[in-house]
């Protein structure tokens, strides 16, 4: 054989193997290369709209929790208004018993202090009559007399 039908033959064999490759191996690799270009473009785009969810959900994450600490800062304010209320009153509540408390205490001292002048005048009102009853059953003397009133304020 010679070097030309050689060099045909190849060449008749390199057009065949090409028109092969061409018809029948090069669709279906063309075809999965698309397909595979489209499934990264369609992760692409998931990925970017996933990442655009997480900002938006990131975003409200920090609205939610701005809010939450707002509120919470205003229920805490409440609560501290009310505590002081509750001890306000509280305080209000001990002085206006404390007066009540004292003002009956001094009653009772002011009872209790009449009650005893009254048993010591009732105490006086016996001795100076017995002084007087010593006085007169004895005879008329200034010097007993004046014995018996230095002795009155013992009794007392």
């Amino acid at each position: 054989m010679s070097i030309n039908a050689s060099l045909i033959i190849q060449i008749l064999v390199f057009g065949i193997l090409v028109w092969f490759t061409v018809k029948f191996v090069w669709p279906p690799l063309s075809a999965a290369l698309d397909e595979r270009a489209q499934k990264i473009s369609e992760s692409l785009r998931s990925a970017d709209q996933a990442k655009l969810a997480l900002q938006e959900a990131d975003q409200k994450v920090h609205e939610e929790m701005a809010r939450v600490k707002v509120e919470s800062q205003a229920r805490l304010n409440q609560a501290e208004l009310r505590a002081s209320s509750i001890i306000d009153n509280a305080h209000k509540q001990a002085e206006e018993k404390a007066k009540l408390i004292l003002a009956q205490a001094n009653e009772e001292i002011t009872r209790q202090v009449e009650l005893i002048r009254e048993e010591l005048r009732q105490k006086v009102a016996v001795l100076v009559i017995q002084g007087v009853e010593q006085i007169l059953t004895r005879e008329v003397n200034a010097q007993v007399h004046s014995d018996i009133l230095r002795q009155l304020p013992k009794h007392l």
